[in-house]
């Protein structure tokens, strides 16, 4: 089985999490934010299983540079999901699935 762990390389908690994941011997197939786009399918499905409260970063830089009226968008869930496929950034990190039972933020494994 291959853990599949969504994230941007310099972050500490992607950092930590692929670490954990690494010594428990997982095979983990990595998706950089930054250099690969987000299928809006699989935004839909992070959506419904985690949640737009859990998935959103509120406390990141993305999130307090935004314009009050873009934070507003957040509260829609069809505008969220647009805002952050333009903003992938504004993602709580690590997303990890793992024969697609979906975690985030999660750093130990």
């Amino acid at each position: 089985m291959t853990v599949k762990v969504y994230g941007i390389p310099n972050c500490g908690s992607v950092k930590k999490a692929l670490d954990s994941l690494k010594n428990k011997g997982e095979s983990i197939e990595f998706h950089d934010f930054k250099k690969q786009a987000l299928a809006p399918e699989l935004l839909d499905t992070w959506v419904q299983s985690l949640g737009l409260d859990r998935l959103i970063n509120r406390k990141g830089t993305t999130w307090r540079n935004l314009s009050d009226a873009d934070k507003a968008l957040a509260e829609s869930p069809e505008e969220a999901k647009a805002l952050i496929l333009k903003n992938l950034s504004l993602i709580k990190r690590p997303v990890v699935d793992q024969d697609g039972k979906l975690s985030i933020g999660q750093t130990e494994f």
